[in-house]
């Protein structure tokens, strides 16, 4: 799943979009509305949002009504985290070996 999430963000307008569901829940359209882009190209990153578990959609009638779904984001950060903490002590315990030299 972490792949999917870094994927999913690694794309501006993904990340506007989860900007905009941070904000609450929103119908597609209005969601879509800001994007110099066509409804369908913001759909295929609404698309990709949800393969990756960011966005979730319910549907009333005939609208489409996106969530965001921050779980994900929660895994990515706890593994950058551990990701910084193991490079600060490697590079620590270089600068400690190039010292003592």
């Amino acid at each position: 799943m972490l792949d999917e999430t870094l994927i999913a963000i690694a794309d501006p307008t993904r990340r506007a979009i989860l900007a905009r569901l941070a904000e609450g829940e929103a119908r597609v359209t209005d969601v879509a509305r800001p994007f110099a882009i066509s409804l369908n190209s913001v759909s295929k990153h609404i698309r990709m949002l949800e393969r990756a578990q960011l966005v979730r959609r319910r549907v009333e009638g005939r609208e489409h009504i996106l969530t965001l779904t921050p779980a994900p984001l929660d895994e990515a950060a706890d593994w950058i985290a551990k990701q910084k903490t193991l490079w600060a002590w490697r590079l620590g315990e270089l600068e400690k070996a190039l010292t003592d030299e």
